[in-house]
């Protein structure tokens, strides 16, 4: 009778069984063993191993094309091929791929590994280091394997010397084909593998002997020199299909007894002869795991020293068997990665709030409670971890690969938070979007995110202070979200003055040095060899010189190519500082002896005003990005052509600045709900939104049926009209409804109460009740509304409540904004309550946005620059005309000479007004808006008026927030913000 080459019989003329305790027989090839193959152990164990389950696992009839171990490779080789081709006919680009680790360059055990992944349709990526490499070296290479999404599984072929703890977990357990970690061996032994992998080698002996035919329940095994992770794998699946395991060395006293007593032997030969034929008794199985685990030089030198060569001969059949079975679970790991990589519905845990009454501070409030873990929001929220990048313990920026593996989910719903014309104070709309964010997730149990601008340090130390919210309805922790955060305004700022620097140098090097002495510096000879950088061929290009060797150019062509001939006086770039620092806004550079007279006039603008802010807030990606980064206009040529940041050879060094700053970060409200953080431009200088990118992967996140909440800066008329105008334009993405946030006291304001100061007590009028003031301020909501159903979009009035408001002040403005053509007024009462202040609100806007609506741009990009500033007056400001100075004339015609005609405007107007004038409350009539000056951001890709006195960097007030900003010295805790 045939036997299968992996067990070795001591006595094969032995017909009969012998026994050697009551019950336990060894096996024989007359004795039937269940058919409980490998693959399905899983599923047994997870089970406990229950009757019912076991008895659906049928007894297969002994193959007779081939030793049971190829039989046993052909169907797991078969089941592999088909699991594989149906993942590859859902994700065509799939290449699974086994990544080897080995010390030094032996191929003679990998071959089986490589044969076995080419029957299946597997990649195979082998990585020899050095034989005497070190366990550092090792853990380096696994790390990075780590992170490689085309890798999906990891297998160790080392000596066992370097297959420390450390080496084994630091391979990531998804990744872990060969099941060493210690996570994968523990799931071994709880008998519960669903997320995890049982080594191969364990797997291979389980799967010969129940290829058997005898039944596994209640036979001895005993494994000897048998250690570390497969002796645990290997005792606990065995146990957990019903036999007894024993343990031993080579060198034990009872190692014979031991063997005399068990059915089925399973050794690891090193420098072992074998077993002599006296310890096995007749129908003992002897399985050698040798060939599995160490080269075939090895056994090789061992081969012809084993007395019975048909140890050598069995072993060699687990080698085959392992190696099938890992590219098995590289298979299984590329399943649980595509499944990982779908859409995840949310299992978002909200954090309780118990709000105090009175209201402590804000700091307060954010101190009280305790944040998630950054990393657990994350997993609830359907991210996979090789989408987060953590700073610190509460926030993390979140990879752009995240639009790829969601691009063919439905976006969810699209919200834009905007307000009427503010107080200097600000009328809350940070404070609302949160809470309503709160209020969605938290209490309406939808999908909801927050989508808010970075604060910049300006107002955080000015007159404002931070932006994370207030009250009960914040962003946490708020210390961390006011400064710094994860450093993308410094990093703005760097970029940004990098290309300044660049630019007054070039400006200096030109007047200072002949053609040949600028080419040769600007092309320097290494190494004895000249070349062209990739930045500079694009230039050749652009000027039409397709040569590629320097020394090819002609006179002609080398000035073209070293002269930008910058305009001092046509400079257009400024440099920027993240400080309220009036004394900036007109400086003089180089007078400094070593300029050699090169002096020039320019200023400084505020961080967030630079066109990198405004670049940030409306790329779509890297590549993107960085072409926008190129198509900056830093200034004019003496000859009227305007000159880029891809002329000054600097837009890449800009793109490495920012590579990090593109990706949003990842915070969470009180209530332990998302919000992304990204981008801050201002929106009385620039755009005033949050990012494109950090709505679009938000929109993914929160799945068809969830919400995004973005704010617009300052009042409807700038920061709304440039979110539809610009920032829709750019994303391609519809709003489903605005809230407008409204309060009593800006109500008052517009129907003529006296002028309110920060950090001066509120007059009374805006204490006591006034109901006429309110009642003519809602003249300024009303237009507000009015601007938001220019472009189609339904429109719900949050009314943000102050504990000074009256119920008569309240219940006026809800009457007069119902009969406004508002879909609904809500209070809200977010600030004292949380998220269930906001219930109200947030079942509004759910139904406001299942409405349809009828989305429209206020003007064509083909209109003329002048026709689409007018347009923007006339509409929303209410105008009677715009005024353009003679500067604005120049600036419109050389625009449209240099092709920018048909990019769209960013209107850079005070907040405090409809109007250009701060002091006009409500909505002004009958003024021409002047435009004293038109700048360009071909790279943001808008053209920016500015209108009136408007100006780019503001200054610090007589007494700035910073006099309570302070730092306990012995708890490092901040004190003072707000």
């Amino acid at each position: 009778m045939r036997l299968s080459l992996a067990f070795r019989h001591a006595h094969r003329s032995h017909a009969g069984i012998r026994r050697s305790r009551a019950g336990v027989g060894a096996l024989s090839s007359e004795s039937r063993l269940s058919a409980v193959i490998y693959p399905r152990v899983r599923e047994l164990s997870s089970t406990g191993g229950t009757s019912e389950t076991a008895t659906s696992f049928k007894s297969q009839p002994r193959k007779n094309d081939g030793p049971l171990y190829q039989s046993a490779v052909r169907d797991i080789v078969q089941r592999s091929r088909v699991e594989l081709k149906a993942m590859k006919e859902t994700n065509p680009g799939l290449k699974p791929t086994l990544a080897i680790i080995q010390a030094g360059e032996d191929d003679s055990l990998l071959e089986v590994n490589k044969k076995m992944a080419g029957k299946i349709g597997l990649n195979v990526m082998q990585i020899c280091l050095p034989r005497h490499c070190t366990e550092e070296e090792v853990i380096e290479e696994i790390l990075r394997l780590n992170e490689d999404s085309r890798v999906h599984g990891v297998f160790l072929h080392l000596p066992q010397s370097f297959l420390s703890k450390s080496v084994r977990n630091a391979i990531k357990p998804q990744k872990d084909v060969d099941g060493v970690s210690d996570l994968n061996v523990g799931r071994v032994v709880l008998g519960d593998q669903r997320d995890g992998f049982a080594s191969p080698v364990a797997g291979a002996v389980l799967e010969m002997l129940a290829r058997h035919d005898a039944p596994l329940i209640s036979k001895m095994a005993v494994l000897v020199g048998v250690e570390g992770p497969l002796k645990a794998s290997l005792q606990f699946l065995l146990q957990n299909n019903g036999m007894m395991v024993q343990t031993c060395q080579w060198g034990s006293k009872h190692l014979q007894k031991q063997i005399l007593d068990s059915d089925v032997v399973i050794l690891l030969e090193t420098d072992h002869k074998g077993l002599p034929p006296t310890w096995l008794r007749p129908g003992v199985a002897v399985i050698n795991l040798s060939s599995a685990l160490m080269e075939d030089t090895f056994l090789q030198k061992h081969r012809d020293s084993w007395e019975h060569r048909a140890e050598a001969e069995s072993g060699a059949e687990i080698g085959p068997l392992s190696a099938v079975l890992r590219m098995q679970n590289v298979v299984r790991s590329s399943k649980r990665w595509i499944q990982e990589q779908q859409y995840q519905p949310w299992r978002l845990r909200p954090l309780k709030l118990q709000p105090l009454s009175p209201v402590p501070s804000d700091i307060e409030i954010s101190r009280a409670q305790t944040p998630k873990p950054i990393s657990q929001l994350a997993k609830e929220i359907g991210l996979v971890p090789e989408e987060l990048e953590a700073y610190g313990n509460t926030k993390a920026k979140v990879h752009l690969s995240l639009l790829n593996r969601l691009q063919h989910q439905p976006n969810g719903k699209y919200v834009l938070v905007a307000g009427i014309t503010p107080t200097p104070l600000g009328e809350g709309k940070s404070t609302v979007t949160i809470g309503l964010v709160q209020a969605l997730s938290a209490h309406l149990k939808l999908n909801s995110f927050a989508c808010l601008r970075q604060p910049s340090q300006g107002p955080t130390f000015g007159v404002k202070g931070g932006a994370a919210g207030g009250g009960y309805a914040q962003v946490i922790p708020m210390e961390e979200f006011n400064l710094h955060l994860t450093g993308d305004i410094h990093a703005i700022t760097a970029a940004n003055n990098l290309v300044a620097a660049a630019i007054d140098a070039r400006i200096l090097h030109e007047a200072t040095q002949s053609d040949k002495a600028l080419y040769s510096r600007l092309v320097p000879s290494v190494n004895g060899v000249r070349c062209f950088s990739p930045i500079q061929m694009a230039r050749l290009q652009r000027l039409g010189i397709n040569k590629s060797d320097p020394s090819d150019l002609t006179p002609e062509e080398v000035r073209a190519f070293v002269r930008l001939d910058l305009d001092p006086e046509k400079v257009t770039w400024q440099r920027v500082v993240d400080t309220n620092d009036r004394f900036l806004r007109k400086i003089t550079v180089g007078q400094a002896n070593t300029e050699k007279g090169h002096a020039r006039q320019t200023q400084f603008d505020i961080a967030v005003a630079s066109e990198i802010m405004a670049i940030l807030a409306l790329t779509d990606g890297l590549a993107d990005m960085r072409a926008r980064l190129g198509r900056m206009v830093v200034g004019s040529s003496r000859n009227g052509k305007p000159v880029t940041a891809d002329d000054l050879g600097v837009t890449g060094a800009l793109a490495v600045l920012m590579k990090d700053a593109i990706k949003p970060t990842l915070m969470q409200t009180l209530e332990g709900t998302p919000v992304f953080v990204h981008a801050g431009p201002f929106a009385n200088i620039a755009h005033g939104n949050s990012s494109v990118l950090a709505d679009k992967l938000a929109l993914k996140l929160v799945g068809e049926e969830g919400f995004v909440v973005t704010e617009a800066g300052f009042g409807a008329d700038i920061g709304m009209e440039k979110f539809f105008n610009i920032k829709c334009r750019t994303s391609g993405l519809k709003p489903d409804v605005v809230v407008l946030v409204a309060t009593v006291r800006a109500l008052k304001m517009h129907g003529g109460g006296p002028n309110v100061t920060a950090g001066v007590p509120l007059p009374k009028e805006y204490i006591n009740e006034n109901l006429q003031l309110v009642a003519d301020g809602c003249s300024n909501l009303k237009k507000q509304i009015q601007v938001a159903h220019l472009f189609g979009v339904p429109v719900v009035v949050a009314l943000n409540v102050f504990k000074t408001d009256s119920h008569a002040e309240i219940d006026l403005v809800c009457r007069i904004t119902e009969a406004s053509g508002a879909s609904a007024v809500v209070q809200c009462h977010h600030w004292s309550r949380g998220g269930r202040g906001s219930v109200e609100l947030a079942q509004a806007v759910k139904k406001a946005a299942s409405q349809k609506n009828h989305f429209q741009f206020l003007y064509n990009l083909q209109d003329s620059i002048e026709e689409k500033i007018r347009t923007i007056a006339q509409k929303v400001y209410g105008a009677d005309d715009i005024e353009l100075s003679p500067e604005a004339q120049a600036k419109i015609e050389y625009y449209n000479q240099q092709g920018f005609g048909a990019l769209p405007i960013c209107m850079a107007k005070t907040h405090l007004s409809l109007s250009h004038m701060p002091e006009k409350k409500g909505v002004p009539t009958g003024f021409i808006l002047p435009i004293r000056d038109i700048r360009a951001s071909i790279g943001a890709g808008f053209i920016y008026p500015l209108v009136g006195t408007m100006s780019t960097m503001p200054g610090l007030p007589t007494r700035p927030c910073f006099y309570d900003i302070d730092l306990d010295p012995v708890t490092e805790e901040i004190k003072g913000l707000f």
